[in-house]
């Protein structure tokens, strides 16, 4: 019994003594295993560091860690408040330039304004100003999220570090600040290319706060800065405005039910410098339009110097209009980039065909019968040679027999100079006369049927296209720019 008792005191002994050792150890130390079987020791109890006004002596970096300590400040939540939280919203556009003719590329700085009151340090710090810092301060306090909905691509710039400033004043109102490169989307008509008017849209949203936790707005005074220096490539500036708007994005957790997000909108309105495009594409494609022109002076059986011209210039035009269409979008619609090329195209071809014809004609054998010497009855003869003939034969027939009947037959359904008729000449002083045995006289109509070889009707037709084709196409250019500038 005795051996008992001792026994079970020794136990007690044992667990007190190991009770005492857990619970301290839970409430005191914890230990992690390290690499190599070293075992560091951090302590668990810590509490928030007391704030002992005035903090003036303290620096900088320590007074920020006290104000902004994970026990009395959460970085991860906005600032409380009963209404959305007003961000105030301002840009300084520094470069714009065109990447392509659906996206532009631009250079920003933006400043954001908001008050956090859980950073107010008027009591605590009286004789501290400003407090300014970068990343470092950034990471330790709450900045709004604040993103481009229309971005392709976007990254803060900087050389060595980001370029981000923060500036909190004793008051809570915290300036958040950075540079920025941002690509975005632009929809283009382009209708009118290369003498088009573009709007395009730089939209800023909030990310994770709908409208009733964050609201965005523009700043009063002066809501967006241009660089003094701005230059666009290919585009001119004409405007710019700024909007208010609203974006709606389907929750994932409520089927059917959507968000509403403030966003602001950055409008530019771009006009587009045809200078390049006339100098590199419009002249060029006169001038070979013009060329093509070349093939009039040329006698019409050179065939092989006339269609290599022609060709030549087709195939030139057609290479021109490629290089500026390449970098275009696909798009449904006729632009007025193409109207001129279906024009152009259409003048040279006109000159290949116009060729053709005069050197069917000056193949030809039997001459061109013509029932007037104009330009009506050269180009019906040309394009019905048989049928001129035809009905020359016909005219000839119908004069014979009025010849041979003037004496004994009377018209009765015309009049007798449609049969020509001789007139009969009474006898004077009663002497008898014989009537005029002369052959009849031919007509007008007679006199003028005329005759022109093929190389004649050839030639003909080629000094007329002469001074068609540019009047044509002076008056397509009429046209044209007319549309182009007017409408």
């Amino acid at each position: 019994m005795l051996l008992m008792w001792k026994l079970a005191k020794i136990q007690f002994v044992f667990v007190s003594l190991c009770g005492i050792w857990v619970g301290t150890t839970r409430s005191e130390t914890r230990y992690l295993s390290m690499p190599g079987h070293v075992r560091v020791k951090r302590n668990t109890t810590s509490t928030c560091p007391p704030f002992e006004p005035p903090l003036d002596d303290l620096t900088q970096e320590d007074f920020i860690s006290k104000l902004t300590h994970s026990c009395r400040y959460d970085h991860l939540s906005r600032p409380s408040s009963s209404l959305p939280l007003q961000v105030t919203f301002q840009i300084d556009v520094k470069h714009i330039e065109s990447v392509d003719n659906t996206q532009f590329k631009t250079h920003l700085f933006v400043q954001m304004h908001f008050r956090d009151e859980r950073l107010n340090f008027v009591d605590l710090s009286p004789n501290r100003g400003n407090v300014v810092g970068q990343e470092t301060l950034k990471d330790k306090i709450w900045v709004p999220h604040i993103f481009v909905r229309n971005e392709k691509s976007s990254s803060l710039m900087g050389l060595d570090r980001k370029d981000v400033f923060i500036q909190i004043t004793p008051s809570g109102d915290v300036s958040y600040s950075y540079r920025m490169t941002t690509t975005f989307y632009c929809s283009m008509n382009l209708r009118k290319f290369p003498f088009d008017h573009q709007t395009c849209q730089l939209i800023w949203s909030s990310w994770a706060y709908n409208e009733s936790s964050l609201e965005l707005q523009w700043s009063r005074t002066e809501p967006y800065i241009v660089s003094e220096t701005l230059q666009l490539t290919e585009f001119s500036l004409v405007g710019i405005s700024v909007d208010y708007a609203k974006s709606s994005i389907s929750n994932a957790s409520s089927s059917g039910w959507k968000e509403a997000y403030s966003t602001l909108v950055f409008t530019l309105q771009l006009k587009r410098e045809a200078g390049y495009y006339i100098l590199e594409y419009f002249l060029p494609s006169i001038f070979l339009v013009a060329m093509s022109w070349v093939s009039f002076w040329i006698q019409a059986d050179a065939a092989p110097a006339r269609t290599v011209l022609g060709t030549s210039t087709m195939l030139s035009f057609i290479t021109l209009n490629g290089n500026l269409m390449k970098n275009l979008p696909k798009v449904s619609y006729v632009k007025a980039s193409e109207i001129w090329f279906f024009g152009g195209a259409a003048f040279i071809f006109c000159s290949l065909a116009e060729f053709a014809f005069v050197n069917v004609i000056w193949r030809r054998k039997k001459k061109l019968e013509l029932a007037k010497h104009s330009s009506k009855y050269i180009i019906k003869g040309a394009l019905s040679p048989r049928l001129a003939r035809k009905d020359l034969r016909k005219s000839e027939s119908f004069s014979s027999f009025d010849s041979k009947h003037t004496g004994t037959y009377l018209t009765v359904h015309g009049s007798s100079n449609s049969l020509n008729v001789p007139t009969i000449n009474m006898p004077v002083n009663g002497e008898n006369k014989a009537p005029d045995s002369s052959p009849p006289t031919p007509t007008q109509e007679q006199q003028t049927w005329a005759e022109m070889t093929p190389h004649e009707v050839a030639i003909w037709i080629d000094r007329k296209a002469r001074i068609v084709f540019p009047i044509m196409f002076a008056i397509y250019n009429l046209f044209y720019w007319g549309y182009v500038y007017l409408l």
